[in-house]
C-alpha cells in the first residue's frame, strides 16, 4: 500500500507540474478551513497548503459566500508573496466594478495581462483587456498617464490594439494628455498611425490631438510611420487632420519613406495633397524620390507626375545611377523609356554603363547601349566601360562579356593614353577621300550634267532623285525599325524626315511613318514603344482596341488631318475587308494619282465609297456586267474620314490581336513588306504627273531603303500533311499538320523577306535604282505582343551588333541619301 500511495503521489507532483499554477479556478472556501491564511487585502487571501507544499491565492465572492475564485497556486513562498502584492494592488479596480456572478474566464485574462505586463498598472490592465467600466474607478482614473517601463501609458496602447471606443472614452471622459511620449519619442498618434483603420486617427484629431507632426526618435512623424507600413487611409487621415507632408525626418520627407517601400497608394495621396513633393530632397543626399524609388512600378508612378529622370543629387548621381548600382533591372528600363540619359555623369565621372560594368550586370549592359550609352566616353581616371569591364570583370561572364562587346564595336583592352585625360580635347580624324567618295562624287556630277531625264518617254525637270523609305509590320518588333533608323540619323547626321521624300509603312511601320511625317525623334518613338506595351497589350488576346486608339490620339491628336503635313510624302497601307477578295489600300497625305483604273473585280455590290486626303473622292456605281467600267461621281469626304490616328490604327488592325477598324484590316495581310507597293505608287503617281503636262514636278526614284523588323531563324517542320484520319493516332498526326501547315500560310502571306525582298531588288535593278534592305538576323522568334523587357533589350542587342557589323553599309547609305 505504501508503495501505490508513493505511486499516487508521484503522479500527482507531475500533474501539478504540468498545470498552469496560474490558472483561475473555482473552488470551495470549505477546502480551506483549518489552513494557514497569511495575508489578506481587502477580499483577497494568501494561504499556505502544508500538506501539499503550495500557495494560494483566494478571490473572496461576496454574492457567493461558500465559494471563491483561485487565482493562483504556487509552489514558492517568495513567488507568492511577490505576485500577491501584485494582484492585490492591481485588480481591486476589477473586482469592485465588475458585475456579479464573478466568473474564472472573466479573471483569466486579467490575470495573464497581469503577469505578461508586470509594470503596467490597472488603467493599462483595463485598456488591454478592454474592460471600458473599469476606467471610471478612482484608481484608474489616477493612474491614467501613468507611464509603464517603456514610457507608454494607456491611451499609447489603446491605440495600439485599435481600440477606438477605448481611445474615445480617454479622451472625452478620463481626460487622457495626447502630448506624452514614450522612451521611442512616439506620442499616441505615433501608435495610431500603425493601424489600418483611419477611425482612431480622427478620433484624435477631433480633441485637438497634439503629436501629429512630432518627430521620434527613430526621426518619424506619424505620417512617415503609415507611410512606411502602407497605410492607405490612415495616411489621408493624417493628412486631412493637419499632417505636413514638409517635414523632414531621419531618412527624409514621408514621399521618401513611400518610396522606398514601395507603397503606391501613400505616394500618391501625398503627391496629391502637395504636388511640390514631387521635387522633394532629402536631407542626407539630396535625392527625390525617384532617387528612392526601388520597383518599375513605383518609377513610372513618379515619372507619370512628370518628374526630373534626369536630376543628379548632391553626390552627383542621377537615379539611373542609384538603380544602376543596386542591380534594377526593370526599374532601370522604366526610366530609360522616359527619357532618362544613360551618358550623364556622376560621381569620380562614371556614367550608368561604367557602374554597369563593375557589376557584370549583363541585362543592364545591354539596356543601356542600346538606348545610346556612350562605349567610349571617359570618366575623371580616363576609363571606358569597356576598359572596366577588362579589368574587373571575373568568373564565367568574362569572356560572354568581352566578347559581347566587341560585336558592337567597344574598344576594351587599351588603357588610357595621356591626351585623354586632358579636358576638352580630341584627336582629329585625318580627312581622306576614299574610292566611294569619288564614285558617288562622280554620279552627282553625271546627274547634274544631264539636267533632264526621262521616265516613260516623259521629260523630267528634277534635277534630283527621289528617296524612299520603306518599313514593315511587325507589332511591337517595330523597335527594330527605330533602332536602324537611329543608326541611319547618326550615319547622316540629319532626321530622318529630311532624309526622304517618300515613306511607307504597314502596320506598325505605318504608325512610325506617320511618326517620322508629324517630326517626332526616333529616341522618343523608341522610349514610347516600351511603354506603349504596357498599355495596349493588356489582358489576352484579342486586346481592347480602347488603348491603342487612346494612344495614337494622344500621339497624333483627336483631329489631325492626313494634309495637315504635305512633306515628305506618306503612304500608309491597309486592307479593305468589306469585299471579297479583299483589296490593299493606302492612305496618303497627298492627292493620289488620278489615272484611269481597271478595278481587278467585277462588283457585285454597292461599297461605301473610298476617301483621298483632299476632301473629294471617287465613288464607284454599281454597273452589273463585264464589259462596262465603274462610272465616277465626286462627292465631299468628311473631315473624320481622313484623320491620323484612324489611318494608324486601320494599318494595326491585326486578325487576332485586335478588332477591325471598320472595314479596314492590318495591311500586313497583303503588303507586310510595302516596297514594291510603294514604288508601284510612286511610279504611277509621276506618269499622272507627265500625262497631266506637269513633268517639270517628276523627280525619278533613286533610292530605295527597305527596312524589316528582323528575321525569325528557321526551324524544323515534321509534318504539314493534311488527310482523313481512321484512327487516333492517325488524329493526332493530322492536328499536328493542320496546325503547322496554317502557320505556314499565314508566314508566307505575311512574309517580308525572301521572295520579297528579291522583286523588290531585281525591280530596282532593272530601273537603275539603288536598292538597300537591312533586317536583322535574329535568335529566336519574338511575338508581336512581347512585353518582356529583357526579351525586347535581346532583340535590340541583337540589331545593335548587325548594325555595327553593317556600319560600312549603313554609311554609304547616308551618304547616297545625302547627295544634292
Amino acid at each position: 500500500m505504501q508503495f501505490f500511495g508513493r505511486i499516487l503521489d508521484t503522479v500527482s507532483s507531475v500533474s501539478n507540474l504540468f498545470s498552469n499554477p496560474y490558472k483561475v479556478r473555482d473552488v470551495q472556501l470549505s477546502e480551506y478551513n483549518g489552513k494557514v491564511r497569511l495575508q489578506q487585502e481587502g477580499r483577497m487571501l494568501l494561504y499556505r497548503i502544508n500538506t501539499k507544499q503550495s500557495w494560494d491565492c483566494v478571490l473572496l465572492l461576496p454574492e457567493n459566500s461558500s465559494m471563491a475564485l483561485r487565482l493562483f497556486q504556487v509552489g514558492s513562498e517568495e513567488d507568492a508573496m511577490n505576485w500577491f502584492a501584485q494582484y492585490s494592488l492591481k485588480l481591486r479596480p476589477f473586482y469592485e466594478t465588475l458585475r456579479p456572478p464573478l466568473k474564472p474566464e472573466m479573471f483569466q485574462p486579467i490575470v495573464d495581462c497581469l503577469r505578461n505586463h508586470p509594470d503596467w498598472s490597472s488603467a493599462h490592465i483595463a485598456v488591454d483587456t478592454g474592460l471600458h467600466e473599469c476606467l471610471k474607478h478612482n484608481y484608474v482614473l489616477s493612474q491614467m498617464n501613468v507611464r509603464n517601463t517603456h514610457g507608454q501609458t494607456p491611451l499609447h496602447i489603446a491605440c495600439e490594439r485599435g481600440e477606438i471606443s477605448c481611445v474615445r472614452e480617454l479622451l472625452e471622459e478620463c481626460q487622457a494628455r495626447t502630448d506624452i511620449k514614450d522612451k521611442n519619442g512616439d506620442t499616441p498618434m505615433h501608435c495610431a498611425a500603425k493601424q489600418n483603420s483611419a477611425s482612431i486617427v480622427e478620433v484624435l484629431c477631433s480633441q485637438m490631438c497634439m503629436g501629429i507632426n512630432e518627430v521620434n526618435v527613430a526621426g518619424e512623424t506619424p505620417l512617415h510611420i503609415a507611410c512606411r507600413l502602407g497605410k492607405v487611409e490612415t495616411a489621408k487621415a493624417l493628412m486631412r487632420g493637419g499632417a505636413c507632408c514638409d517635414i523632414i525626418g531621419g531618412a527624409g520627407y514621408p514621399i521618401h519613406t513611400a518610396i522606398k517601400y514601395s507603397e503606391r497608394g501613400c505616394a500618391e495621396a501625398i503627391l496629391a495633397a502637395n504636388p511640390a513633393q514631387l521635387h522633394a530632397e532629402d536631407p542626407v543626399y539630396g535625392g527625390t524620390p525617384l532617387h528612392w524609388a526601388k520597383t518599375a512600378e513605383m518609377s513610372r508612378l513618379l515619372l507619370d507626375h512628370d518628374c526630373n529622370v534626369n536630376y543628379l543629387s548632391k553626390t552627383g548621381e542621377s537615379p539611373l545611377h542609384i538603380l544602376t548600382k543596386r542591380g534594377r533591372f526593370e526599374a532601370a528600363m522604366t526610366l530609360l523609356t522616359h527619357g532618362a540619359n544613360p551618358n550623364i555623369k556622376g560621381e569620380h565621372g562614371n556614367t550608368a554603363l561604367h557602374l554597369a560594368m563593375k557589376l557584370d550586370n549583363m541585362d543592364l549592359i545591354k539596356a543601356l547601349i542600346v538606348f545610346g550609352a556612350d562605349v567610349e566616353v571617359h570618366n575623371d581616371l580616363g576609363e571606358t566601360p569597356g576598359l572596366i569591364a577588362a579589368r574587373t570583370s571575373k568568373g564565367p561572364n568574362r569572356k560572354v562579356l568581352l566578347k559581347m562587346l566587341c560585336s558592337v564595336g567597344v574598344e576594351r583592352c587599351h588603357p588610357p593614353s595621356p591626351d585623354i585625360l586632358l579636358p576638352n580635347t580630341r584627336r582629329a580624324q585625318p580627312s581622306t577621300i576614299g574610292f566611294d567618295d569619288v564614285i558617288y562624287t562622280a554620279a552627282a556630277l553625271s546627274a547634274m550634267s544631264q539636267g533632264r531625264m526621262e521616265i516613260d518617254g516623259f521629260k523630267t525637270g528634277c534635277q534630283r532623285m527621289d528617296r524612299l523609305l520603306c518599313l514593315d509590320g511587325g507589332g511591337i518588333k517595330g523597335l527594330v525599325l527605330i533602332q536602324m533608323l537611329i543608326a541611319l540619323e547618326k550615319a547622316s547626321g540629319r532626321p530622318i524626315r529630311e532624309l526622304f521624300d517618300w515613306v511607307a509603312g504597314t502596320s506598325t511601320g505605318g504608325i512610325l511613318a506617320l511618326a517620322i511625317v508629324h517630326g517626332k525623334s526616333m529616341e522618343y518613338l523608341r522610349c514610347l514603344y516600351f511603354r506603349m506595351k504596357e498599355q495596349v497589350f493588356k489582358g489576352s488576346r484579342p486586346y481592347e482596341s480602347g488603348p491603342l486608339e487612346e494612344f495614337l490620339q494622344k500621339e497624333f491628336g483627336e483631329n489631325t488631318k492626313m494634309t495637315d503635313v504635305k512633306h515628305p510624302k506618306v503612304m500608309v497601307t491597309s486592307v479593305l475587308a468589306d469585299r471579297h477578295p479583299g483589296e490593299l489600300h493606302i492612305f496618303r497625305n497627298y492627292e493620289p494619282p488620278p489615272l484611269p483604273r481597271n478595278p481587278p473585280y467585277v462588283s457585285s455590290a454597292t461599297f461605301k465609297p473610298l476617301t483621298i486626303p483632299e476632301g473629294w473622292e471617287d465613288e464607284d456605281v454599281l454597273i452589273v456586267g463585264y464589259t462596262q467600267e465603274p462610272l465616277r461621281k465626286r462627292r465631299k469626304v468628311t473631315e473624320e474620314e481622313q484623320i491620323v490616328w484612324r489611318a494608324a490604327r486601320s494599318s494595326g488592325a491585326a486578325p487576332t490581336y485586335f478588332r477591325p477598324m471598320g472595314r479596314f484590316l492590318d495591311g500586313g495581310l497583303l503588303a507586310n513588306n510595302p516596297t514594291l507597293d510603294a514604288m508601284t505608287e510612286v511610279h504611277q503617281y509621276n506618269k499622272a504627273l507627265n500625262a497631266q503636262g506637269r513633268g517639270d514636278e517628276v523627280c525619278k526614284l533613286g533610292i530605295v531603303v527597305s527596312l524589316g523588323t528582323g528575321k525569325p531563324p528557321q526551324v524544323m517542320v515534321n509534318s504539314v500533311d493534311v488527310f482523313r484520319p481512321t484512327n487516333p493516332l492517325e488524329l493526332a498526326k493530322s492536328f499536328v499538320g493542320v496546325k503547322e501547315l496554317g502557320k505556314m500560310l499565314v508566314d508566307c502571306c505575311t512574309d517580308s523577306d525572301g521572295c520579297a525582298v528579291d522583286r523588290a531588288r531585281a525591280w530596282c535593278e532593272m530601273a537603275d535604282m539603288n536598292y538597300h534592305r537591312l533586317s536583322p538576323q535574329l535568335s529566336s522568334e519574338v511575338m508581336l505582343d512581347e512585353v518582356n523587357d529583357a526579351v525586347l533589350v535581346d532583340m535590340l542587342w541583337e540589331t545593335q551588333m548587325y548594325l555595327y557589323e553593317s556600319r560600312d553599309i549603313i554609311q554609304m547609305i547616308s551618304q547616297q541619301l545625302l547627295q544634292p
